[in-house]
């Protein structure tokens, strides 16, 4: 089960949004410590579910610039055909 839906992330204000990031990548870092460290991890996939977690986040950070881009792009292709 992920730590984050997407549903979720997108109702959580931008400040709430870099507030979880820095939360879970100070988890990560923790996690990936104990690893290193040769220390019992208590769940292995967890790492795996962080990482997803903050690539959601940064998804949804990064998707009114794309949005942006990506109509640009469409109004010059539709300009190039006529």
């Amino acid at each position: 089960m992920p730590i984050l839906r997407l549903k979720d992330i997108r109702t959580m204000s931008p400040k709430d949004r870099r507030k979880k990031l820095t939360e879970l990548r100070t988890e990560l870092v923790r996690v990936r410590t104990m690893i290193k460290a040769g220390g019992a991890v208590e769940n292995p996939g967890r790492v795996l579910e962080l990482r997803k977690a903050i690539a959601r986040i940064l998804t949804v950070e990064s998707e009114p610039e794309s949005a942006e881009g990506t109509e640009a792009i469409e109004k010059e292709k539709g300009s190039k055909k006529a």
